[in-house]
This record gives C-alpha cells, sequence and structure tokens, in this order.
C-alpha cells in the first residue's frame, strides 16, 4: 500500500516537474520567435531602434519653447501667489 502511495507522489511530483519544464521551453520559444519575427519586419533583432543623436531644433522653435516655458513659469508663480494670499486671508 505504502508503494503505491509513494509511485503515485513520484509520479505527481515528475508531472509537476514536466509541466514546468515545457511552460518554460514554450515561454522561450515564443520569446525566440517574437525576436525572428521583428528582425524579419524590421531588419533589426533589436526590439526598439533610437537614433544616435537627436536632431536640434531650429531657432524659431526653440525661441517658442522658451516662451513657452516662461508662460508656464508665470502662471506657477501667479498660482502660487494667489494660493498664499487665500492662506493669509484665512
Amino acid at each position: 500500500m505504502a508503494d503505491l502511495l509513494l509511485n503515485a507522489l513520484i509520479n505527481a511530483l515528475f508531472a509537476v516537474v514536466e509541466f514546468v519544464i515545457k511552460v518554460v521551453l514554450d515561454l522561450l520559444i515564443s520569446i525566440d520567435r517574437t525576436k525572428r519575427l521583428t528582425q524579419a519586419a524590421t531588419g533589426s533583432d533589436e526590439i526598439i531602434d533610437v537614433p544616435p543623436d537627436p536632431k536640434p531644433l531650429p531657432p524659431a522653435a526653440q525661441r517658442a519653447l522658451a516662451e513657452a516655458e516662461e508662460r508656464e513659469s508665470a502662471r506657477q508663480s501667479s498660482q502660487d501667489h494667489a494660493a498664499s494670499g487665500t492662506v493669509q486671508a484665512s
């Protein structure tokens, strides 16, 4: 009777180990196939291609960005000032 129980326990343990190994191998195969598909579609095996150097902004865009940042800081400053004024009035 103990032999049957031990055999059943060993078989169950091997079934769990076999299942885990099968899942890991399936996952590795899926990753490999995804990499191959990416390489076939883009010509590169990297997941994301990043340009080596970003292009500098033209002068007009730099001025517009600086003006927008100034407006944002002025708006933030006026909100902070208004918030501190309401706290003092309380």
